[in-house]
């Protein structure tokens, strides 16, 4: 049977989306006549970002509680009450023979809803500290697909699979050529290359720490590939120059990744899976505006496999160029930290989850 329907939600965040694109795409590639739908929150990037993917999306209107005393918290009953509707409707009139949720706010109603008319669900958990909407849905779900060991102190041991996280399928492949990758960005060939991500919607306090040491990091002898997100482009598009590659979002990444010798970047769950894959040095710069401070537990995982190493926002200002001195004299600790990093990828995720989801189908 290759009619299935496949209701997949989760948002928010690029580390809600993208993953369910992969578990999306790999599904369509064994199932082609299946149909999938997502379900995402209103004026969130999912409404742009699975579109581009290719896919149906319905909006809730949902959102999260703010965690500061907010007149906006008032509304949260009205919307919980309004989404439960709309995702009652949706799973009525899509009829799903499976429910996938990657976590984000909009996964909440969605899953409950379907849970409750007894169609099966699964929880994709990115992070190491689950997030409280897949931790509420976990005794509804047949299987939760974890990253990070240790997951039983959030999900009943019995569902739970180790998978790692789904990236896109490209990155478990071979790189392209690092020389031919930064004379496409423009850059020297030969000349040794920082890359600086600061996550699908950049990072205020990166984009401030490269602006102000630029000439630091240029003075070590690297050239940069600066993503700095589409928010920030018009403060930081002036410092693109000779040595500097500044860029609003990078859509081939796997060129990127070639072309660096070296990462600094957010520590959100999509980003780490994917920079396993990569097996390159990275310094982790954990954004601590995150529910439960994921980002600093996910880093912590890496760096206690001597897989990477972190700076807090609050150690950049002293700390950040005896860390870059210290790697780039030391060939031999970057070799080590990409070789440790790349033990804890997972490139056969996406497969394993899909693999799961059928034996589910087909019991």
């Amino acid at each position: 049977m290759d009619s299935y329907r496949f209701l997949l939600s989760g948002g928010g965040t690029g580390g809600h989306i993208y993953p369910a694109i992969a578990i999306a795409n790999e599904l369509k590639s064994r199932h082609p006549d299946a149909r999938f739908l997502f379900v995402g929150a209103k004026d969130r990037m999912e409404m742009e970002k699975v579109p581009q993917a290719g896919y149906e999306i319905r909006g809730l209107w949902i959102s999260g509680l703010a965690r500061k005393l907010s007149w906006k918290n008032l509304l949260f009953p009205l919307k919980l009450i309004k989404s439960m509707m709309q995702a009652r409707k949706i799973i009525r009139e899509f009829k799903p023979d499976l429910v996938i949720g990657t976590g984000g706010f909009a996964s909440g109603p969605t899953l409950r809803v379907a849970a409750g008319r007894g169609i099966p669900c699964v929880l994709q958990e990115q992070n190491s500290y689950a997030g409280i909407t897949n931790k509420l849905l976990a005794r509804k779900a047949r299987k939760i697909f974890v990253a990070y060991e240790g997951m039983e102190r959030f999900f009943p041991q019995e569902s739970i699979v180790f998978t790692g996280n789904p990236v896109r399928g490209s990155l478990a492949g071979d790189l392209p050529d690092p020389a031919r990758s930064r004379e496409q960005f423009g850059l020297e060939p030969g000349g040794r290359t920082l890359l600086v991500l600061g996550g699908s919607q950049g990072a205020r306090r990166i984009n401030e720490l490269i602006a102000a040491e630029r000439d630091f990091l240029l003075g070590q002898g690297l050239q940069i590939i600066w993503q700095c997100g589409k928010g920030y482009y018009e403060t930081y598009r002036a410092f693109d120059s000779d040595g500097i590659r500044v860029r609003a979002f990078i859509p081939d990444m796997e060129t990127a990744y070639a072309a660096a010798d070296i990462i600094i970047s957010r520590a959100g769950a999509g980003s780490v899976s994917e920079l396993c894959l990569i097996g390159k040095p990275v310094v982790f710069i954990p954004s601590p505006n995150v529910a439960e401070d994921h980002q600093t537990k996910n880093a912590r995982a890496m760096v206690a496999h001597d897989a990477a190493v972190m700076l807090t926002e609050s150690e950049l200002e002293t700390g950040f160029q005896p860390c870059i001195e210290g790697l780039l004299s030391d060939p031999g600790r970057m070799s080590r930290l990409g070789s440790n990093l790349r033990r804890q990828g997972r490139p056969e995720a996406t497969r394993q989850i899909a693999d799961e989801i059928e034996k589910i189908l087909n019991p």
